[in-house]
């Protein structure tokens, strides 16, 4: 199987057409998903937990007679934990250990300082009370996202976290599991999809409301959240996975094909791209890809996922790449050259860079530290990774002493008695004191 993935050149006539296309997300939305979506929001909305039942039933073939045996003991959990393979439980708690430490050092304080007149002004940090944790669970078991998720808002002093995890025909995936006692997940459900999300959105007789649902999913759960947002906090919209390699031409074009194939396995509609300024450089990691893509057990996936979305792209030189870089915006960025670290001030938009050759976007996804859930479809031109202060909240804090509130009572009353506000313009002025 060969992946007719497309070989572009920054110089032809064809290109800004050909990028255009391959940047257009919308081709990736299915106008049906937002009905079904909204029809299982306000079924859930209204019904609690028959409906979480019922669409429990309908989707995942879940055999539980009720919401409450949805929910999974952590003493199962620890269990789950205890009996892993050594190997994987110490690659878990390695992983974890990680993420936890680099969460460690987001951590924001509250602050306070005294004006020239006495004022009091500050910001007082404080973590939310419940968090939702939503964990996919459809074409492959995620741990690596419980970690990500759970780890940051524990690290924050989030008081509760709920975790939402399919569990099609009722099985469980036991490092999933193992996973969640790891990084200290107060409760668990089976359950999944956009009614998961609505359920946390809004609670249920079984299921508490949380203050903010973070995690990625499919389309439908991606849906759920943009239309439960307002009821409840989120993280982000969150769409198909990306990764784009600029390359300097030296890097052993397997290790790039690869890490294409890595994006691309998870679903047909993940973009994979290169680019380089090397001149055959397309070419020999397009032999690589036809070679290596027979080996691939998601070849299928693969070939998709290039044939439809990737591209190989040779442009004029580093200052080109860097532009266009900036331009696609890219979940994950590799930046596969010998000056990394001096090429890495001139990116502005990334979710995450990889820096050097020997960095693989593959740790990054599992153990280096940093978050995995980080902004799609271009949206790292405004957005960052998930982290510590998406659990946090900012309240202002002022306190005015009586000859303070006097001077700052003149200015509010001013601009309020121009605004046509004159209650609050004399709210203001009762505490001042001629």
């Amino acid at each position: 199987m060969r992946p007719s993935i497309p070989l572009l050149h920054s110089g032809d006539s064809t290109f800004a057409a050909a990028l255009a296309r391959l940047l257009d997300r919308r081709r990736t939305l299915d106008a049906g998903v937002t009905q079904v979506v909204a029809e299982i929001v306000a079924g859930v909305r209204d019904r609690g937990d028959a409906a979480v039942l019922e669409y429990t039933h309908r989707f995942d073939h879940h055999p539980a007679r009720t919401v409450a045996e949805l929910e999974v003991a952590p003493a199962r959990c620890r269990a789950a934990l205890a009996s892993l393979p050594a190997e994987q439980r110490e690659a878990l708690e390695t992983a974890a250990a990680r993420v936890r430490d680099y969460h460690e050092r987001q951590k924001t304080e509250s602050w306070r300082y005294q004006d020239q007149d006495g004022t009091l002004l500050g910001q007082q940090v404080t973590p939310l009370d419940r968090a939702g944790i939503y964990v996919p669970g459809g074409r492959a078991a995620y741990p690596s996202s419980v970690l990500m998720n759970a780890v940051p808002a524990r690290v924050a002093g989030v008081a509760e976290i709920v975790m939402t995890v399919p569990a099609p025909n009722g099985e469980l995936n036991e490092t999933v599991l193992a996973a969640a006692a790891i990084a200290g997940v107060d409760r668990v459900y089976t359950i999944g999809g956009a009614q998961a999300v609505a359920a946390l959105a809004f609670g249920t007789a079984t299921l508490p409301r949380v203050d903010k649902i973070v995690g990625p999913g499919n389309a439908y759960v991606a849906e759920a959240k943009r239309q439960v947002y307002g009821q409840v906090d989120i993280d982000m919209i969150a769409g198909p996975s990306e990764v784009l390699v600029l390359c300097d031409g030296k890097t052993d074009p397997d290790w790039v094909a690869m890490d294409l194939f890595a994006q691309a396995e998870h679903g047909p509609d993940s973009q994979s791209l290169l680019i380089t300024w090397a001149a055959d450089y397309a070419a020999r990691v397009k032999e690589a890809i036809d070679r290596l893509i027979g080996t691939m057990e998601r070849r299928e996936i693969i070939a998709r996922s290039l044939q439809d979305r990737g591209a190989l792209i040779t442009v004029r030189d580093v200052d080109e790449a860097i532009a266009l870089a900036n331009r696609v915006a890219p979940e994950h960025l590799e930046l596969s050259v010998d000056n990394a670290l001096e090429l890495a001030p001139r990116i502005r938009h990334a979710g995450a860079i990889f820096l050097g050759r020997y960095t693989a976007e593959a740790v990054g996804d599992y153990c280096a530290g940093p978050n995995h859930v980080l902004p799609t479809s271009g949206t790292a031109r405004f957005s960052s990774p998930l982290g510590v202060y998406d659990f946090q909240k900012r309240t202002s804090l002022i306190m005015c002493p009586p000859n303070a509130a006097a001077r700052l009572g003149r200015v509010a009353s001013t601009l309020a008695r121009a605004e046509g506000l004159v209650a609050h313009a004399r709210s203001a002025e009762y505490r001042v004191k001629e």
